[in-house]
This record gives C-alpha cells, structure tokens and sequence, in this order.
C-alpha cells in the first residue's frame, strides 16, 4: 500500500462511518409523515395540553357539585363567671353551661342531583371544546404539512426546468456556432436559467417559513430540522366522501356541535333547578347542654328558609330560561355553519381533484408532446427559440397546476376532518 492510499482510504471509510451516523439521524426527524407529526402534536401542543387540563379539572367538578354541605359546630359557654362567684373561665366544667351545636344542612330532594348532572354536562362541554382544540391543531398540521410537500414538488420542478434550460442553452449554443441561431437564444437560455435560480431562492424561503409554522405547532424551535414530506397521504374511501355519510358524522361527531348540545342540555338542567328552588332548604340539628360534667339537655332543631324573595327567584327563573334559548339557537348556529362549510369544502375538493385529473390525464401529455414537438423543429430550424420555450412554459404551467390542485385539495379535506373530527 503507497503511503497516498493509506490516507486516503482512511479518509474514505471516515466518509461512509459519517454517513452511516448521519443517515440514521436523518430518518429519526419529524416531518416525512403525517401520523408521526400528529401523534407528536398531540404529546407537545402547549394549547392541546392546556384545554386537556381544563378538561380534567371540570370532571373534578362534578362530585363536589352534588355533595353535601359542610356540617357546622359551635360551642356556647353560657355564665363564664358562675353568676360573679369565680373569674372568668373557658372550661366547661367551670362554667354556668355549655351548649354543642351540631347543624347539617340538607338540600331539597333533587336538587344535588340536578347540581351534579349540570357539573356533569359542564365538564362534557369542556371535553368537547378541548376535542375541538386538538381537531383545529390537526388540521393546521394537515395543511402546513400539505404546503410543505406543494413546496419541495415545486423545488425539484424548479430544478428539473434549471437542468432543462441549461441543456437547451447548450444546444443554443451549438447552433449558434454553426450560424444556424442567433446568439439571442443562448441569452434567453441564460435569463432563464436565472429567473429559476431566484425562484428557487424564494421557494426556499418559503420552505424555511412552512418548517417553523409547523415547528411552532410541534412545540419545537422555530429552526429545529424536519424531514422533508415523503408523500401525500391516501385519500379515504369514495363512500366516506359522500354528502349523506358526511354530514351524518358532523352532526354525530363534530366537537363544536357535541360541546353545544352539552351546554344545551345544562342549561335545561340549570332551568329545572332554578324551578325547584322555589322549594326552600332546611337544616337539622342536634344540640346537647352541659351543666358542669353532666349532659342535662338535649334540643332538636328544623331550620327552614322563608321564600320571601319570590321577585328574585322569578327573575332567576327568566334567565334559566333565557339562557336555555341562548344555548338552544347557538346549537342550531353551529350545525347550519358546520353543514354550510362542509358543503363548501366538498365542492372545493371535488373541483380541486377534478382539475388534478384533467391536468394529469390531458393537459400534461399534451404540454410535452407539444415541448417534443419544439424541440425537433428548433433542431431542423423549422421554429424559432421564443417557441421552443413557450412549449416550455406549458410544461411547467401544467405540473404546477397539478401540484396546486394536489394542496389545494389536501386543504379541503383537512377542513372536512376538522368539521367531522376525524382524527386520521
């Protein structure tokens, strides 16, 4: 082994353990699929996290809500100075006599139940607004993740027009030479190539925007490295896209609907409870007297609550009622919004999949044959090269068009998840 191969096959194994290190590393970051970056949101997301906790603390409500009040004592002491006979004193047995007081208070029959089923539903509704904040983050994931892929499709067209562009100059330049060309197309060759270059500068900072929105929502910093998006993922079933199909799960599963009904139904509750309160409370209690050492007395108290304020349990009763109106048209608010954006997104999607088919399926073949075409007869001097590269720019339209659909409809669909909160 010569003493120039010895170090530079050390440098090259350094090179493939590097690699070897590096390649693994790569594939452990986030952002080439969807299922990861959401389970990771939902672990992260500072705003998830937070309803999630709002969430747990209103089912702790719930018990307390339906409780018992707090029994009260009180001791008396009755004659601390034995009629003047002695000096003050704080000892039962010192004193004239000592009066226990023990008091419960008991509501009237329903209404604990009624308190904790109003907690109960409260706390649904949290639930559900907790569901639809988690829905709301999914679907920003969704979309950022969706214009990331349309960004990195757009970069490698970018490069694949730049590498195009830079073949037609050579054969600008060829012909050129042979006098067969103006030295205007290996100009316009280069000024293309140009325009590419800048466009791929500001494709790239468009991508760096995308990765920390997306960052942002990971709860990771702004510039922390992503993979780049593998692909688009899978479109559901024909029948789970259906009109019939989806509105029935908005209307079973939207977050915002179910967190209405929830408040709707309390608020009947609330109303069933403010009825019963006119219905007064009572409070029992015992209450032993003690006469030096000895128990001597014994009283029994009934304490009842005198409704005398009829005017304001009335006006408690009318905004029971009041607010069982509120939730009832905010409910129907929801459902009509939630139906008229799911059929706006559906229509949305339907024409953006419909342009990606026609794009693919005519436009496309039609934009390279008509570039092939160009070529040939630039190549036979059968057209000139303003020609050759509008031939070009149709090519490039077309599978821009077909990329912008693809986000386009991407969007579309993460809305209509949010709408039917679906997790997928």
């Amino acid at each position: 082994m010569t003493p120039f191969l010895a170090p530079r096959r050390l440098a090259l194994a350094a090179i493939a353990l590097a690699w070897g290190l590096a390649a693994p590393a790569q594939d452990l970051l986030p952002g080439a699929d969807l299922p990861t970056l959401l389970a990771l949101a939902r672990e992260r997301n500072p705003d998830v996290a937070s309803m999630r906790f709002e969430a747990q603390a209103a089912t702790e409500r719930v018990n307390p809500a339906g409780a018992f009040p707090d029994p009260r004592f009180r001791v008396e002491l009755m004659d601390i100075t034995r009629m003047g006979e002695q000096n003050p004193s704080l000892w039962p047995s010192n004193v004239g006599g000592t009066k226990y007081t023990l008091t419960q208070e008991l509501p009237w029959f329903g209404k604990r139940d009624l308190r904790r089923e109003i907690a109960s539903l409260d706390a649904q509704s949290v639930q559900g607004k907790a569901q639809g904040a988690w829905s709301d983050v999914a679907a920003r994931i969704k979309v950022v993740q969706a214009q990331r892929h349309y960004l990195h499709s757009n970069r490698k067209l970018a490069l694949e027009i730049l590498d195009l562009m830079s073949r037609l100059e050579k054969i600008a330049q060829v012909r050129y030479a042979g006098g067969l060309a103006a030295q205007q197309d290996v100009i316009r060759a280069q000024v293309e190539q140009t325009s590419m270059r800048s466009e791929l500068l500001a494709i790239d900072s468009e991508i760096r925007q995308a990765n920390a929105r997306l960052n942002a929502l990971l709860a990771r910093p702004a510039p922390a490295p992503l993979a780049a998006p593998a692909a688009l993922r899978p479109w559901p079933a024909a029948d789970q896209l259906e009109w019939a199909s989806l509105e029935a799960r908005v209307r079973e599963r939207n977050p915002q609907l179910f967190a209405d009904e929830a408040r709707l139904r309390s608020a009947e509750k609330g109303r069933d409870l403010a009825y019963l309160n006119r219905i007064p409370d009572f409070t029992v209690g015992i209450q032993p007297t003690q006469y030096q050492t000895s128990f001597k007395e014994w009283t029994l108290m009934v304490e009842v609550n005198i409704p005398l304020q009829q005017d304001t349990r009335r006006a408690q009763e009318r905004e029971s009622q009041a607010m069982l109106e509120a939730a009832r048209s905010r409910q129907e608010a929801t459902a009509q919004q939630a139906l008229s954006d799911l059929s706006e997104h559906l229509a949305g999607l339907d024409a953006a999949r419909h342009i990606e088919t026609l794009v693919a399926g005519s436009l496309l073949p039609q934009a390279e044959l008509t570039f092939q075409s160009a070529l040939a007869s630039y190549e036979n001097t059968k057209v000139d090269f303003a020609t050759l590269l509008d031939a070009q720019r149709q090519i490039r339209q077309a599978r821009q068009s077909q990329i912008k659909a693809q986000l386009e409809a991407q969007v579309r669909l993460a809305e209509i998840e949010k709408l039917t909160g679906d997790e997928r």
